[in-house]
């Protein structure tokens, strides 16, 4: 990739846009298909901006289902129709004993985590508020159900099911805008979910907040366009779109909030 384009990006997101220009040559010298893991939405949108306006190399994504979060790219030539088979993804249904309790999100994605797994591997964890289902890359599928029979303190089972029976899932994202002072995550966390900046800082320090999945450190990291914050025992929240500044140069921004 040209060193112009970094710029536009955080220093972070250099080694992915390395990727890209990786699978872009890959599309260009071998004249066939690439098909990614499971992106994040920040990184499809990195994807789009540095792919979407050629020509010679075509973009779609596929998560699973309409709405999906985490999808799979693929990058192709002009000739090439992409269907939802070259995408890689099997969908699996989680059976745990529902009468005794029930699974979290947290649980799920901390256990499949613990078979030593990249996140990239797994795309959404979705609930209908009773059932589970996963979403995970072929190429590791076997190895992850085999691995994982126990989720907290239930046993569980993994089942392969069709795109048919895919569950609707209970979406408690909620719209939201708000004014705020700058774009660092400390600001974000403190506003969003009302607690003193202070607290902020020491949610970040203490390694409980993670932008895109990745623990962030930095205080004064800045938030971007579409980065997903991850607070631990608060929720998470992601940046739709800046609607401009306040007379008092404060920033109006579209967020979407899951309050836990």
């Amino acid at each position: 990739m040209q060193a112009n384009v970094y710029q536009h990006f955080r220093k972070d997101e250099h080694p992915f846009i390395d990727t890209v220009g990786n699978w872009v040559e890959q599309v260009e010298m071998q004249y066939a298909p690439v098909v990614t893991e499971f992106l994040n939405p920040r990184e499809m949108f990195i994807l789009k901006t540095l792919v979407g306006k050629r020509d010679d190399v075509l973009l779609s994504f596929f998560g699973g289902f309409e709405g999906s979060e985490r999808k799979c790219a693929v990058l192709y030539p002009s000739y090439y129709e992409p269907n939802e088979s070259d995408y890689e993804i099997q969908v699996y249904q989680i059976k745990y004993p529902v009468k005794f309790g029930s699974l979290t999100h947290g649980k799920i994605l901390g256990t499949l985590m613990s078979t030593g797994i990249k996140r990239e591997f797994i795309g959404d964890i979705i609930t209908d508020g009773e059932h589970w289902q996963v979403f995970i890359k072929k190429s590791i599928s076997n190895y992850i159900t085999q691995q994982v029979d126990k989720i907290g303190s239930f046993g569980v089972k993994f089942d392969e099911v069709g795109w048919q029976d895919i569950l609707h899932p209970t979406d408690e994202w909620l719209e939201e805008t708000l004014t705020i002072s700058s774009l660092r995550i400390d600001n974000i966390i403190s506003t969003v979910y009302n607690v003193s900046r202070q607290r902020a800082k020491l949610i970040v320090e203490s390694k409980k907040a993670k932008v895109n999945w990745t623990e962030v450190e930095r205080v004064d990291f800045p938030v971007d366009y579409l980065d997903i914050v991850s607070v631990r025992g608060l929720g998470r929240v992601q940046l739709l779109e800046t609607l401009g500044n306040t007379k008092k140069d404060k920033i109006r921004l579209k967020i979407r909030v899951l309050r836990k």
